[in-house]
């Protein structure tokens, strides 16, 4: 192995998910519901929805919970693909290609580029038009996975004036203030044509129970409850997923924590020679590199034991990208250091 050690000994930035967690709620949840273990979980996960309603202050019958965000999309895509097109910013996720292909939906493609002030702005104006006839779909991530930009609600009213079916994923919104976040959630209860998918993964550090959730037009829910196989969601993540909902101490330690380790890591990146970092609204930084970065993430990885996130399937960034999560901040400095050195040794060549 490249690193030298176990995979349990290397600090990983390449999956941005939260350092804190996951949250003591979740685990005495688990705990509590192990004898639940014998029995089939409820098929209507009435605790989930309900809790999941409440949270966003929508009709339990709004809320479809899913085996992670990811299956979700694919029932989105399965709903898109039906339209004569899908319009997809990228750079995008793999995964909403995967999702496409898997129903054979046209894709049309708009594209992000980074302006002079640091922002990733949509660079031609046509692509948001092109639903103008009411038969094609949009896919959009808020904030926008790998860039971090965030997109205002009304872009997303736009797109769905237009369009038949506007898709936002939300995966990201959780860790911005509720003050600061731009969610859309609120528009499903008047119009049929959004849906928006979240994950309760990423914020509270539970990606091994894959736990995600649609909220859309119940009659959309329904047709997916029929598509796809019963019980999706396991009882120990629906039971975790029931409570982390209302655990305020831990959403207000993750923003405490946030606001300060992405500040950290981003003044550090950015003082390195070569390293530009974008000022993304998520828990992740995207940087541009002067330098090849599948040479310093294997350097990184043999040297310090640090993996971070190549940008080699976003074909739109490719070699002189990489993404990083925003961890603790003596893990951040970790990360700086051990760019420093590589850097540095570099320039002394």
């Amino acid at each position: 192995m490249l690193a030298g050690c176990s995979p349990a000994d290397i600090l990983d930035f390449s999956a941005s998910i939260n350092p804190l967690g996951p949250p003591a709620s979740a685990i005495a949840a688990i705990q509590a519901h192990l004898a639940s273990l014998t029995a089939y979980p409820d098929p209507e996960y009435r605790a989930l929805r309900s809790a999941i309603g409440e949270f966003h202050q929508v009709p339990s019958d709004y809320v479809l919970p899913g085996n992670g965000a990811a299956e979700l999309l694919t029932w989105a895509c399965r709903d898109l693909a039906a339209l004569d097109a899908t319009c997809l910013l990228t750079p995008a996720f793999s995964d909403y290609q995967r999702a496409l292909k898997a129903f054979d939906a046209r894709v049309l493609t708009c594209s992000l580029h980074p302006s002079r002030d640091d922002q990733w702005l949509i660079n031609d104006d046509r692509p948001l038009d092109c639903a103008s006839a009411r038969t094609t779909g949009w896919l959009l991530n808020n904030p926008h996975n790998p860039t971090g930009t965030l997109f205002t609600s009304d872009l997303v009213y736009r797109l769905l004036a237009n369009a038949r079916l506007v898709v936002v994923d939300e995966a990201f919104m959780d860790f911005l203030l509720p003050d600061a976040a731009p969610s859309v959630i609120g528009r499903v209860l008047t119009d049929p044509n959004l849906v928006v998918l979240r994950s309760l993964t990423k914020f509270y550090s539970l990606p091994g129970l894959r736990l995600g959730y649609a909220i859309a037009h119940p009659d959309r829910l329904a047709r997916w409850q029929q598509w796809r196989d019963p019980w999706t969601v396991n009882a120990l993540a629906a039971a975790a997923g029931a409570v982390v909902l209302r655990d305020v101490a831990f959403q207000q330690q993750t923003w405490s924590w946030l606001a300060l380790a992405k500040a950290q890591l981003f003044r550090g990146l950015a003082a390195l020679p070569g390293l530009r970092p974008f000022p993304g609204a998520a828990n992740f930084l995207l940087v541009e590199s002067a330098r090849s970065v599948r040479e310093m993430q294997t350097t990184l990885l043999k040297q310090h034991q640090i993996l971070i996130r190549d940008c080699l399937s976003f074909p739109e960034l490719g070699d002189r990208y990489f993404r990083v999560a925003v961890r603790t901040q003596a893990e951040n400095q970790r990360l700086i250091d051990g760019l420093s050195q590589i850097l540095s040794n570099e320039e002394g060549r």
